[in-house]
């Protein structure tokens, strides 16, 4: 029964982080992504989805090898900023990257949300 008490826990707080991680996310960057989304620009999709898989993948592996609850949620605000920091930086590096995602450039969204999940993928390779 422990272990499923721990599991629900795990599973519910990475859903709650993945809200807040969202709603963050959303209100860090200059466009409103939800409605660009719901306006259907790819773009805006595919940049949000990768931000969410980076951020996914590292309190995934955080669950994995961190048994203590409170280090959980350490590495959590951890990836939670290293996903902030990857998107302000390539905002300077990319100076019109917000206004191709307003204007749906799928190019542009792709890359944003590749290079979200890799740095996602690094580190949550640090982690282990």
């Amino acid at each position: 029964m422990l272990q499923l008490y721990n599991y629900l826990i795990y599973l519910l707080t990475i859903f709650a982080l993945l809200a807040v991680f969202a709603v963050v996310y959303c209100k860090v960057t200059p466009f409103d992504e939800i409605k660009l989304i719901r306006e259907g620009k790819i773009s805006a999709a595919l940049s949000l989805g990768g931000a969410l898989l980076g951020f996914t993948l590292t309190l995934a592996a955080s669950a994995i090898y961190h048994a203590d609850y409170l280090w959980f949620l350490a590495w959590a605000a951890g990836a939670m900023a290293v996903q902030l920091l990857t998107y302000v930086i390539l905002s300077r590096v990319l100076p019109n990257m917000n206004q191709a995602l307003e204007e749906n450039n799928v190019a542009m969204g792709s890359l944003m949300g590749t290079v979200s999940l890799v740095v996602g993928v690094a580190n949550a390779a640090c982690l282990s």
